[in-house]
């Protein structure tokens, strides 16, 4: 047997003579019952093919599968089952003959994909054969059956699995692509995909683009990005498992792709994804992919819908953090551009299914905005959060939905948080020392001070009717909390300070006087919020009064009213007043005070004895309001009194470099006598006796009740008779009012 085999690895072309000459020994002794030899000759095939390789095998195929029919047709058992052993074992060595085909396409690769004479393999008919092939191969990863090793077979280089040989055909094939032909090389990937339903255990899909991703020349990433976009949108209707599989592909795509030139294909994706999430949003509340459950259609499964709702989030934060900052922006403003706002200029839909659909929707896109702003690092808070995406944001921040709002403090938290110092805020406290928590504090710039002059009295209105809504809850008291803190880190310069401060003294007022008939434990955690603020501020002012101030009230809290307090309000099991109507002043932080010590170290002492007094805009009002029936007739309103038709037309006036000087110098003047007015008014309720105040405030009252006497009787007159006038004493004529039901109206008037 030895001999017989040295003898077929040493000339292999003659195996098919010896197969031949065996098959025809089997066939006979078969015919003559002599069954020794049978098993003899058997055993000397499987030998030779154990031993011979895929590149002369092929011509022993023919005489060996005459032999395994003969013996299967055999009437005796041990004969049919000597013929299956034998073709088991031709089985396991299939992986040569796989092998040699793989070669052999390789082979055709290298041959004619840059050869103008040849063939072009590019065309979707090659295409169509070669990439299916080879990702056959790619999917069986098993090990074939060790063979004994043998110094008659090939080197240790190329006994190699066919799912290695055909990845590497694969990368060699993708990597010789044009731009042109990138298309023709994707598709039958992703239809071998669809044919075999290998999006759903997504391992191998993934494991196919990433050899795609990283065989392909960068600059081409774009085009595999849009073909798996497009794919995605022919399958919008596939199922939810699916359309999931391949989105978790698109996103370690994008990953890949984002390292090199993903170009205008950023947007597109976003697009694509957003569009697919609203579609995903339909689906889960009609129930079927028709817009209406009815007979025959296929029903849906709501948690596969999440399911693939949260793949597309995660896929849409983790691409937007591969992004540089000036694409993150964009996208960021793309996003919240999609959000569904009751504002003036985007109506909602209406109805019952369009509220649910509102809603979902305006989850899901927050979600995608948090994930998206998470990590977000700009020096510049101005390009962070222009006007046109805080506005947005903002208006949302007064939804009546608890959930809508805890997302938008989240996103504002993690836009504001520059230096990594949210998670220290995660728990709300009244430290001694706030130096544990080892804040990173650094100077407010330039940039900075722009942005909270011009948008620090829309972030504390905002805040301040926040903390105002019946249905918060401890996460939102705890995201305000993170917010007024972090503002006061990251943002804040004296003047911001002294109006935060207001307006934490606003919110005490609140919760004292409690217009809005909030419950209780909204009004003790309004208390323990301003209490554990104010610690912090104070500490980070480092005014000793302040700070003193601050801990006498903390301390006798402590002592006679720890429900005011958050170690007692911000737990799992809070400590509650049955009564807070009779809180005592030593309970409370006394605006008056503090502008006294603040002052005294050079803040602003007349801006901290003002109290803090929202002004409610047409937005804010709007996003509290529950009926499209209010909402249009606030739009009406609002649009009509903004009408051009009705502005008069001014005159444009020559603008010279002596008006702008002008401008500048009146303004400045303008500006100290509004100052000095606001002074002399808060010294005179301050220090003028109760009698000449409530003298000044009738007066005032007498004089407006006759301006408004005034104005009735201009404006209210009785309406004109139909019937015409009559005559008074006098000679002088006199509308007369007739009753409706006494006019006498012209025949044409018959309804």
């Amino acid at each position: 047997m030895e001999k017989l085999t040295f003898y077929a690895l040493s000339a292999p072309e003659k195996l098919d003579r010896i197969g031949a000459y065996l098959s025809e020994r089997l066939i006979r002794d078969v015919g003559r019952h002599r069954y020794g030899y049978v098993c003899i000759a058997m055993e000397a095939l499987d030998q030779l093919l154990m031993a011979c390789h895929c590149q002369s095998i092929n011509l022993f195929v023919e005489s060996f599968l005459k032999m395994v029919a003969k013996l299967l047709e055999s009437e005796k058992p041990n004969l049919q089952i000597l013929g299956t052993n034998s073709f088991v074992k031709f089985a396991n060595i299939e992986e040569e003959i796989r092998m040699s085909g793989i070669k052999g396409l390789q082979g055709v690769v290298r041959k004619t994909v840059n050869d103008e004479l040849q063939a072009n393999i590019w065309d979707p008919q090659h295409m169509d054969k070669i990439v299916p092939s080879l990702l056959f191969n790619l999917q069986h990863v098993e090990e074939a059956e060790s063979r004994s090793p043998s110094p008659l077979q090939a080197p240790e280089k190329e006994r190699e699995n066919p799912a290695e040989l055909a990845e590497r055909c694969l990368r060699e094939l993708l990597g010789r692509a044009a731009f042109g032909n990138i298309k023709n090389a994707i598709k039958p990937v992703l239809i071998h995909l669809d044919n075999h339903s290998l999006w759903e255990p997504k391992a191998f899909a993934i494991r196919c683009f990433k050899i795609i991703m990283y065989s392909i020349q960068p600059q081409h990433s774009h085009l595999v990005i849009q073909q798996l976009l497009s794919h995605l949108d022919a399958n919008s209707r596939s199922a939810a498992t699916v359309r999931a599989g391949i989105v978790e592909v698109l996103s370690e795509a994008a990953i890949i792709a984002a390292t090199g030139s993903v170009g205008p294909t950023v947007l597109e994706m976003f697009n694509t994804l957003l569009r697919q999430l609203r579609l995903s949003i339909d689906y889960a509340l009609t129930g079927s992919y028709d817009g209406a459950a009815s007979l025959g259609t296929r029903l849906i499964k709501e948690h596969e819908e999440c399911m693939f709702q949260e793949a597309v989030i995660k896929t849409i934060g983790s691409f937007a953090s591969t992004l540089p900052t000036y694409q993150r922006s964009e996208v960021i403003l793309f996003i919240m551009s999609k959000v569904p706002l009751p504002s003036l200029h985007h109506p909602v839909e209406m109805g019952r299914t369009g509220e649910n659909r509102n809603r979902l929707t305006q989850i899901m896109l927050l979600k995608s905005l948090l994930q998206v702003s998470t990590g977000f690092q700009s020096s510049n808070m101005m390009s962070a959060l222009p006007s046109n995406f805080l506005d947005r944001l903002l208006s949302t921040a007064l939804m009546e939905d608890a959930e809508i709002r805890l997302f938008v403090l989240e996103i504002l938290i993690s836009f504001i948080d520059r230096h990594g110092n949210r998670h220290k805020f995660s728990s709300i406290s009244t430290l001694s020392d706030i130096s544990v928590l080892k804040l990173k504090v650094d100077k407010c710039s330039r940039q900075d001070t722009v942005f909270m002059k011009k948008h620090s009295q829309q972030l504390c209105r905002h805040i301040y009717l926040s903390c105002k809504e019946e249905t918060n809850m401890q996460q939102h008291y705890k995201a305000l909390y993170s917010l007024l803190a972090l503002i006061s880190i990251e943002l804040a310069n004296e003047e911001v300070v002294v109006d935060l401060i207001r307006l934490v003294l606003a919110i005490q007022d609140a919760a004292q006087v409690n217009e809005d008939n909030l419950p209780v434990y909204n009004r003790c955690a309004l208390y323990a919020l301003g209490a554990a603020y104010l610690n912090l501020i104070s500490q980070l002012t480092t005014v000793p009064a302040f700070c003193q101030h601050i801990h006498e009230v903390i301390e006798t809290r402590k002592k006679e009213a720890p429900y005011m307090l958050p170690e007692d309000v911000f737990v799992e099991s809070p400590r509650l007043s049955p009564n807070l109507d009779g809180v005592v002043i030593e309970f409370l932080f006394r605006q008056s005070k503090i502008s006294e010590v603040l002052g005294g170290s050079g803040y602003n002492a007349d801006r901290l004895c003002m109290p803090y007094i929202p002004q409610l805009t047409d937005e804010d009002r709007l996003s509290k309001r529950k009926s499209i029936g209010e909402t249009i007739s606030l739009q009406v309103e609002v649009e009509s009194r903004n009408s051009p038709e009705k502005e008069e037309r001014v005159p444009a006036e020559e603008i010279t470099y002596e008006t702008l000087k002008k401008a500048i110098v009146d303004s400045v003047a303008v500006e100290e006598q509004e100052r000095e007015r606001r002074r002399q008014v808060v010294e005179k309720f301050q220090k003028a006796p109760f009698e000449e105040i409530a003298a000044h405030c009738g007066a005032r009252a007498s004089l407006l009740q006759s301006k408004l006497n005034q104005i009735f009787e201009i404006t209210i007159r009785p309406p004109p008779s139909p019937s015409g006038t009559i005559t008074a004493a006098y000679g002088q004529s006199q509308n007369h009012s007739i009753p409706v039901y006494e006019m006498k109206f012209p025949d044409l008037c018959v309804y």
